[in-house]
């Protein structure tokens, strides 16, 4: 029996979710084998993962998304380092209420790159989701070395708003070692930078935009990238329109900047946890998240695990806290059941705050259709 679930957010972390769905397990079969793999596909929650999976948590003091210092973690096992930019420029490091869509930054996720570079890691698999920025990377990439400025020659200022006024950009002294170094860029989102279908337009008003907001970030992220194109060529057109530049509020374009390879996060993940020989040991895979819905079906976690068990003819089933898919959308995305809290608890309010305890009901359920 394979838990490989990632979280559910606002409840319970993925390991969190391991832990309850394995003692339900066990209180209907007490000696039932059971091998927990928490997942994740990228976002928050991903430095988590990778140190469930054995790797080192390293704490590192970096600016957050509005420029205060926080402590942020990576991961690292070898040569191998797990880098979250959510870590230092998620939504959850801004105070409760508070957006700052024109000025947030995402210099702290720059920060933590050069942490990873530093502790010697030669491939850097760099999730990114759960931003509170849309600065196309600007930031990080001034961490790393690289200059914005403007017609007086002073740095622009910080977040998306400020590349408005971007008159040159030099990134000539980026940090020599990231062209030694394996990036990988892992991420759930395949948007180009800019219009209708980018950064500012898709995920803006999630981070506080106002319609006005997204016209001022497309507008200064568009500018960014014919100004990059002065500075390094026809590849930073080329980048904005690749998928995954959009990811993050444009971090992916810095990223690629940077030649960073683009994946989708679940598969990076499952390749950095060693999912492939944890499935050879099951029976039977249980995943899932918190919401069981139509993003799912595009390159969350759930979906991802549950591929790669069709693949190797292993049965999966899930478990959500609110289940918003038909059984034949399961079934095509390789589910043969999933069990949602609210099968044992209908209030969403009481799933969401008792949600460890309703899992534990719900994987006594799984054990008694599966293992009895």
């Amino acid at each position: 029996m394979l838990v490989a679930a990632d979280k559910f957010k606002g409840s319970l972390t993925a390991v969190q979710v391991a832990e309850r769905v394995t003692a339900g397990l066990r209180r209907v079969v007490p000696d039932v084998e059971v091998e927990a793999l928490p997942v994740a596909d990228g976002g928050d929650g991903t430095v988590d993962a990778a140190v469930a999976a054995g790797f080192e948590r390293r704490e590192v003091r970096v600016a957050g998304p509005l420029g205060e210092e926080v402590t942020a973690a990576y991961a690292l096992r070898g040569t191998t380092a797990v880098v979250e930019m959510a870590e230092a420029s998620g939504l959850q490091r801004l105070p409760a209420g508070v957006f700052a869509p024109l000025t947030a930054s995402t210099y702290g996720s720059g920060e933590l790159l050069r942490a990873a570079l530093d502790a010697g890691a030669r491939t850097i698999v760099f999730g990114v989701g759960g931003s509170a920025t849309t600065d196309g990377g600007a930031g990080m990439l001034s961490a790393l070395g690289a200059r914005f400025l403007d017609e007086d020659g002073e740095p622009v200022p910080p977040g998306g708003g400020g590349l408005a006024d971007l008159a040159r950009a030099d990134l000539s002294g980026l940090d020599p070692r990231l062209s030694s170094v394996e990036l990988v860029l892992a991420s759930d989102v395949d948007n180009p930078l800019t219009g209708p279908k980018g950064a500012p337009a898709v995920y803006g008003p999630q981070k506080g935009a106002s319609p006005d907001d997204v016209d001022t970030l497309d507008a200064a992220l568009a500018h960014y990238a014919k100004v990059l194109e002065a500075a390094v060529g026809p590849r930073a057109a080329a980048y904005a329109a690749a998928p995954g530049a959009g990811a993050a509020g444009g971090i992916g374009y810095g990223a690629l900047l940077l030649g960073a390879r683009f994946r989708p996060g679940i598969e990076v993940m499952l390749d950095v946890l060693g999912f492939a020989p944890a499935l050879e040991r099951a029976s039977l895979v249980i995943t899932g998240e918190g919401s069981l819905d139509e993003q799912t079906l595009h390159g969350k976690a759930p979906a991802g695990v549950a591929s790669a068990a069709r693949a190797a003819g292993k049965p999966v089933v899930a478990v959500c806290g609110r289940l918003a898919l038909p059984g034949e959308a399961l079934l095509r995305a390789g589910i043969e059941r999933a069990y949602p809290l609210t099968s044992v608890e209908p209030d969403v309010a009481k799933c969401m705050a008792d949600a460890g305890p309703i899992l534990e009901d719900v994987a006594e359920r799984i054990a008694g259709d599966r293992l009895v």
